[in-house]
């Protein structure tokens, strides 16, 4: 006897638990209904967290209700003329969007005899399209207040809804244009900017593997040069270069992905691998020839062929006269070889052999003179910095000290140099 009477209050404070809960989602729906919506925010979070009607698509629908009409509300001020509060505005366009989904998608459960009813999509596609262009002013909004996690929020919101589920079968349900593109850019930089690497290669991921539309804010490859960069900023080198890669494989004649792909092959003293992408880098651009020239002129140098190099060195003047990489470097060029001469002369004991030798040195430290003297009369034109000047000097005097050695007089102007030079360069 009392084991039934036991069970059978068990049964009443079950039954007396869900109608509390179903009591709580029709309340709920009773302040919305008057505009109390922080008590009816109260009330549907006890709907929610509860196991009884946490699974009933009513509940999430009343939930994104209330966040709507809170849209709806400040909205419609904004409409009037009337000020807006754009922060109770914005946070109920957000507050409405996940509830709505989860609605949505408890709503495509089959019932015990497998049929689908879902008596909410409709509605909720309608208020979702709705408010799709809405999303960007909250993410200009929250950019604006310098939150730009939330910023990114709402671009991703905007980028996301057209290709929810509730569109299926509705191919002109948004025209995806130009500003949908943008608004994906915004999205990703505003990730960026919170500082959020993992998110951010979500959404550059998702972008590249998405119909790209063209627009006046960004180009296709501004996304694989934004992956290279935050791989780069995690200290992800590896990755770093494999988005160069994918980079560089797309849009070859884009000069980012090449010229950092020579830097690499630079650092790693992969020489005939950077020569490549700066022959590439060079074909894309012919222009920045002084910079691509000297890099490749100094890369051949490496390999001790001087001449090779020197016919570098000389297309970087062809491309730009006043080149002042190309006229250190050519004439770091002549002096190495001169140095290089003069040490294995030194060792020479036939006379007739250093006097053909030290006739070579002289001509290669007169072939530098022009370059340096033009070198340092532009550094000092353009007011650079002292210590690029200083480095124009040094090589100077090294090159009027040598050749006033070897009986070629130069003592006014090495004296000129000294003069020119700090203290504690002399």
């Amino acid at each position: 006897m009392r084991r039934i009477l036991l069970l059978s209050m068990m049964a009443l404070f079950a039954t007396g638990a869900l109608f509390a809960q179903k009591s709580a989602l029709r309340d709920a729906k009773r302040a919305y209904g008057r505009d109390d919506l922080n008590e009816a925010r109260t009330l549907i979070q006890q709907a929610a967290s509860n196991e009884e009607t946490a699974t009933n698509p009513e509940t999430w629908k009343v939930m994104g209700d209330i966040g709507n009409k809170a849209f709806d509300n400040e909205h419609a001020k904004a409409v009037l003329g009337q000020g807006p509060n754009e922060k109770v505005m914005f946070d109920g366009l957000m507050e409405c969007y996940l509830p709505y989904l989860k609605a949505d998608s408890l709503s495509e459960i089959p019932d015990e005899k497998g049929r689908v009813r879902n008596r909410y999509r409709k509605d909720i596609a309608s208020i979702l399209k709705a408010n799709h262009p809405y999303y960007i002013n909250g993410g200009v909004y929250y950019s604006e207040q310098g939150d730009h996690k939330k910023a990114a929020d709402f671009f991703e919101v905007y980028w996301n809804i057209p290709t929810l589920p509730l569109y299926d079968g509705q191919k002109d349900a948004f025209v995806l244009d130009s500003t949908f593109q943008t608004i994906k850019y915004y999205a990703i930089i505003s990730a960026i900017q919170s500082k959020d690497n993992e998110r951010t290669l979500k959404m550059i991921e998702r972008a590249i593997n998405e119909p790209f539309i063209e627009n006046s804010t960004f180009e296709e490859s501004a996304l694989y040069e934004l992956m290279a960069t935050e791989y780069i900023n995690m200290g992800d080198s590896a990755n770093y270069q494999r988005a160069l890669e994918l980079g560089a494989q797309k849009f070859p004649s884009s000069n980012y992905f090449v010229t950092n792909l020579a830097n690499i092959f630079i650092r790693s003293g992969e020489g005939d691998k950077a020569i490549q992408y700066l022959d590439q880098a060079i074909e894309n651009d012919p222009s920045n020839g002084c910079d691509l020239y000297s890099v490749k002129g100094a890369l051949i140098a490496q390999n001790g062929d001087f001449v090779g190099a020197e016919a570098e060195y000389k297309k970087a003047l062809e491309s730009d006269a006043n080149c002042e990489r190309g006229l250190e470097h050519l004439a770091r060029n002549y002096i190495i070889q001169a140095q290089d001469l003069k040490d294995v002369t030194a060792s020479l004991t036939n006379r007739q052999q250093q006097v053909e030798n030290d006739k070579k040195i002289v001509h290669f430290y007169e072939l530098s003179l022009p370059l340096l003297e033009k070198l340092d009369k532009l550094l000092k034109e353009r007011s650079a910095s002292q210590s690029e000047i200083n480095n124009a000097l040094l090589l100077l005097r090294n090159v009027y000290y040598n050749l006033s050695v070897l009986g070629v007089d130069k003592s006014t102007e090495l004296e000129s140099i000294e003069n020119q030079l700090p203290e504690e360069l002399k």
